[in-house]
């Protein structure tokens, strides 16, 4: 993740590279403001805690601050921390004996804690004007896919109560920061779409900025897919369920959103996935019918109320593990229906000739050889079977569907009939080429051993056929 872009009162949208050495007053506190508001660390091209502060320490360095000095010079003496519904955090910060309230996070939120902004160093009272550039700011940065973040402060006297940190503050400016996703995930999303798995974004990004990536990434068409999270809480539960299959992007959600928009899609019969990283997903993860939390930066809550971690943090491994989970169900579909199959033409070719007064076709010593060899080899060999590669693109199975679908008891039954009708010919056949008649009261022994070798042969040889 990386800030590429940022805007204040003085200069307006500003480009962040090498080549641009005018950043101005305005921009340094701006950020300034990020770095203070931050818990992250980095160093020698190594960080620690969210990307998305990592990438505004970064910033800091691109606009030439020295970070070292300004921690060394800065001590926080108070935090007010990040919570999903403010979408905000701030700190108090005393420097040569001044005190400072930092605020950073979403424009939207943060600009109604605003009465004053920064401009060309002076500060001065908000007015619709200055709302308006924000607002044409934000359109610009989210139409290139770049997530906003904004940063305010404000002087104060003497230490204030944390509920009083986030009033009557002072707007400084916003960033814009890319932040693309792996190479692998489109192709990933365009994988699942083929096997009948439609992929969901929610975020606490801007609308435009969830949009603009999820066109890109081919998990919307149009900006009717796109809605809010204050535009959810305007529908009720069943007003919601009967229209969320219209939509593919939820931005600026809150927890409570998330497990909305998971209830609305499971009440109209879809199976639910749902994945998280934070201590707020943690009710989403439960309420999905397979919670799938970040292995790498996931918190222990995620991990604790999720059924699957993701070890690589890696999207396309969900993909990856459906694809193998269809192919393991395919082989264990195989593997019993081959032996179901095989029993039920040894009961076949036993009873039927036992039930009409015939020697018995097989010995026990030749039933223990056929199920210990002839049985397990094959539905070992089947039940690791490297799998089918156009896997995913059959729809995906529905969760009631009986195992003995789509034909598969009628064939299993047909082939367990037709082994054994096969084994009794032949068991008759041995008796015949004799000269003898399987019903006769006196055959030679070396006859049916011979005819018993040939009901042998056969069943061994059909069910390797089949």
């Amino acid at each position: 993740m990386t800030v590429t872009k940022y805007f204040n009162f003085e200069q307006g949208e500003v480009s962040v590279d090498n080549n641009n050495k005018k950043f101005g007053q305005d921009a340094e506190l701006l950020a300034k403001a990020m770095i203070l508001c931050s818990d992250a660390t980095y160093e020698n091209g190594k960080g620690t805690g969210d990307p998305t502060e990592i990438a505004l320490l970064v910033f800091g360095d691109d606009i030439g601050i020295d970070r070292k000095t300004l921690d060394e010079e800065n001590d926080r003496i108070g935090e007010l921390a990040f919570e999903s519904d403010r979408k905000l955090m701030s700190t108090f910060s005393e420097e040569n004996g001044k005190l400072t309230v930092y605020t950073k996070g979403a424009i939207d939120n943060l600009i109604k804690k605003c009465n004053h902004v920064l401009e060309n160093g002076r500060v001065l009272p908000i007015t619709e004007d200055h709302k308006k550039s924000c607002a044409e700011a934000t359109e610009n940065m989210s139409a290139q896919a770049l997530r906003t973040l904004a940063a305010a402060y404000k002087p104060v006297e003497s230490v204030i109560d944390p509920s009083e940190m986030e009033k009557d503050l002072i707007l400084i400016g916003m960033v814009g920061m890319i932040d693309p996703p792996r190479d692998e995930v489109k192709p990933s999303i365009e994988k699942a779409k083929r096997a009948g798995v439609t992929t969901i974004m929610i975020t606490g990004d801007h609308k435009n900025t969830a949009l603009s990536i999820a066109k890109d990434l081919n998990i919307a068409e149009m900006k009717e897919q796109a809605i809010t999270g204050e535009e959810v809480d305007n529908y009720s539960d069943e007003e919601f369920k009967d229209k969320i299959s219209n939509f593919r992007v939820f931005a600026r959600v809150s927890p409570q959103h998330k497990v909305k928009i998971v209830r609305a899609f499971k009440s109209n019969g879809n199976i639910v996935s749902m994945t998280g990283d934070g201590v707020n997903d943690a009710p989403s993860l439960k309420s999905a019918d397979i919670g799938v939390a970040m292995g790498i930066t996931g918190t222990d809550v995620a991990k604790g109320a999720s059924d699957m971690i993701l070890t690589d943090d890696n999207f396309a491994t969900i993909i990856s593990a459906i694809e193998q989970g269809r192919n393991i169900y395919n082989n264990i579909k195989k593997s019993v229906l081959f032996l179901l199959t095989c029993n039920l033409g040894e009961v076949v070719a036993m009873f039927v000739p036992i039930l009409f007064g015939l020697p018995a076709p097989l010995l026990a010593t030749q039933l223990l050889w056929i199920n210990l060899l002839t049985d397990s080899l094959p539905a070992v060999a089947l039940g690791m079977d490297p799998g089918d590669s156009d896997v995913m693109k059959e729809k995906p199975r529905p969760p009631k569907e009986s195992f003995f679908a789509h034909g598969s008891g009628t064939r299993a039954l047909a082939g367990g009939i037709l082994i054994g009708a096969l084994t009794i010919f032949a068991f008759w056949f041995g008796f015949y080429e004799h000269g003898y008649n399987p019903f006769d009261d006196s055959i030679p022994e070396n006859v049916i051993g011979y005819a018993r070798t040939m009901a042998f042969m056969t069943i061994i040889s059909s069910q390797i056929f089949y």
